[in-house]
């Protein structure tokens, strides 16, 4: 039998959090070996662990892959939350780019230079209240549905909880306007697997503090 996966990571949200949540909704248990010095990213890089000399990267079911996309694409159809066909898939992919977009916006505020926070928090502010938001409850308008694709879980709900709990983070008001996103918010929330990921104590990573961009700027060599 196959070993837990293993994530290869620092120990923080940045982009291995959407596996971590994925893996977590579809009930697979996880260990993570944490990327603690630059030594460390070296030594994977040395030992050939790093296709791209980048992480995240996880050991599963024999492979070492790396490239976020790829990683949960895999899982994602490995524990069939991917769709029933080419054209669930098609739209499962199209919503999750769009939520990419998002999460990224909203990561790169945790390195964002002080003098510019303020303009990019709005920025992001803005696409999420007039782009991002309307286009999702836009989705669920059409159908009537309980999730996304398809009318059952698929990754891509897991996503959008994911990047509707760091809004709520943000601004918690940017949902207001928005109730079938947050019908949907508490649905998957309730979800066994996922509520149990929402717990303390899980390995859900909390908000970055100081200390944590810090220690990101340092090891990737963010200026």
């Amino acid at each position: 039998m196959a070993g837990k996966p293993v994530l290869h990571y620092w120990n923080a949200r940045g982009r291995m959090e959407c596996i971590r949540w994925l893996l977590a909704a579809a009930g697979v248990e996880f260990e993570e070996k944490f990327i603690e010095a630059p030594a460390d990213m070296e030594k994977l890089i040395k030992d050939g662990s790093l296709m791209f000399q980048q992480v995240p990267m996880v050991e599963i079911d024999g492979m070492k892959l790396v490239q976020t996309r790829a990683i949960l694409n895999y899982i994602a159809t490995k524990y069939d939350l991917y769709g029933k066909d080419a054209k669930e898939r098609a739209l499962i992919d199209m919503y999750t780019e769009g939520i990419v977009d998002l999460t990224e916006m909203i990561i790169q505020l945790v390195v964002c230079p002080p003098d510019q926070i303020e303009a990019k928090i709005s920025l992001v502010k803005e696409k999420t209240k007039n782009r991002y938001l309307p286009a999702f409850e836009k989705v669920l308008k059409s159908h009537g549905q309980d999730y996304l694709v398809g009318n059952r879980l698929t990754r891509v709900d897991i996503h959008l909880l994911e990047v509707l709990l760091y809004v709520e983070e943000l601004d918690s008001s940017l949902l207001d306007s928005f109730p079938l996103l947050k019908a949907l918010k508490s649905r998957i929330s309730s979800l066994p697997n996922v509520k149990k990921f929402l717990q303390p104590g899980s390995q859900r990573k909390p908000p970055p503090d100081a200390k944590k961009i810090q220690e990101a700027r340092k090891l990737f060599n963010i200026k």
